[in-house]
């Protein structure tokens, strides 16, 4: 038989599954986009300068 409380509960996990998953999926396109390509960038930067100047003077 089914009840209201059982109902009410069912929903309600859905949805908290919903937003969590959401939640997850919104941090991992944070990464790809946003935080990776900085990274990425800084990387390039930091060997340019390793190649442009000489042993001597680090």
């Amino acid at each position: 038989m089914v009840t209201t409380a059982g109902v009410v509960f069912v929903i309600a996990a859905v949805a908290l599954f919903f937003f969590w998953i959401y939640g997850i999926v919104s941090f991992y396109f944070d990464l790809r986009y946003r935080f990776v390509p900085v990274v990425r960038e800084y990387r390039r930067e930091d060997e340019q300068y390793d190649r442009s100047v000489p042993d001597e003077l680090r």
